[in-house]
């Protein structure tokens, strides 16, 4: 029964993320559509102060009767990068849209050099984890794609492998998300009671502020499995995006855990997807989640400590973000 409430809120979305618009099927009646269906489904034009009826006048006037697709599907993708969100594309056959701005931000992660120069090619791997005793007797994760689902068994034998170590180290640096479940699965061997980890609306309507009453959900204790609960430093980037950003929001409401690096990517959204009267498809946020300080993670999580990787730290084996990790859980 645990995840009983968070199952329900995704089930919520889910029901309404597949959807087909109606419309005529040309360059005016495709872009009318798209824009109809960010207008009624789409979750953050307030908090982003995005005037989306002046956005149409302006990208309307553009569209043609004789246009191509790769004209349309780029002036569709332009009006789309306004939003200025990561979950936001457009999907047809040739190509896919997306906000290029996330893809631009600072890095702050070498995975060669933490291979090399920490770990000495030497670790181990199991449900999607790479993991380590560092020579300082410090624990170190890496989980690099919350797609990959998390093995509770696994989890056991990785935290008991861990398990005598003065604290750990979990790098989730540039991973780029996934499932919301595996966040729980992973935080719920950090904690030692019932942690309230945020909140789920899903659009009620097509207004713009149309929303049903948050869902509160909550995190349990893993019963009979192993827990760690010493301190823990958390690396994040602004690669940790969309359930990372969620995983570092709930790590960060923990006591014993520090988040060090950059602010995350963000992308709190859950997607919605519908498709265009020729085909293509559009995935948006649409359901809107807070963190466990009742807060939207749009813009991302900031670090507890700021730490930043520069190209020539790189060139010299050096992880500035876990070395520093390394001396706060050894002092």
């Amino acid at each position: 029964m645990k995840r009983a409430t968070l199952y329900l809120a995704l089930l919520l979305v889910m029901l309404i993320s597949c959807e087909k618009s109606g419309g005529k099927n040309d360059p005016r009646g495709n872009f009318e559509a798209l824009w109809t269906i960010v207008d009624c489904n789409y979750c953050f034009f307030d908090y982003k102060q995005v005037d989306w009826s002046a956005t149409h006048d302006y990208y309307a006037g553009r569209v043609h009767d004789d246009m191509t697709d790769q004209e349309l599907f780029d002036l569709c993708g332009e009006m789309l990068g306004t939003l200025r969100d990561g979950h936001v594309n457009l999907i047809a056959p040739h190509d896919v849209s997306r906000y290029r701005i996330w893809e631009q931000r600072p890095v702050n992660y070498d995975a060669r050099v933490v291979d090399e120069y920490y770990l000495n090619f030497d670790y181990r791997r199991a449900t999607g984890i790479k993991y380590q005793v560092l020579p300082s007797n410090i624990g170190y994760m890496y989980y690099g794609d919350f797609s990959v689902t998390i093995g509770e068994g696994n989890l056991d034998y990785v935290l008991s492998y861990l398990a005598s170590t003065d604290g750990l180290v979990i790098d989730v640096r540039s991973n780029g998300g996934g499932l919301l479940t595996n966040v729980e699965t992973l935080v719920a061997r950090f904690i030692d009671g019932r942690i309230h980890a945020g909140a789920i609306s899903h659009k009620t309507g097509n207004g713009h502020n149309d929303f049903s009453t948050p869902y509160d959900y909550y995190i349990n204790p893993a019963e009979g499995h192993i827990h760690y609960l010493k301190p823990v430093v958390v690396l994040a980037n602004r690669g940790s995006y969309s359930a990372t950003n969620n995983f570092v929001a709930v790590m960060k409401s923990l006591q014993q855990v520090t988040v060090v690096g950059d602010t995350t990517g963000g992308g709190c959204g859950l997607p919605f997807t519908s498709e265009m009267p020729n085909g293509w498809r559009v995935r948006l946020s649409s359901a809107p989640i807070t963190g466990p300080d009742g807060k939207l993670s749009e813009w991302g999580v900031a670090p507890d400590v700021v730490v930043t990787m520069t190209p020539a730290d790189a060139a010299t084996g050096i992880d500035p973000l876990l070395d520093t990790a390394i001396k706060l859980l050894q002092d």
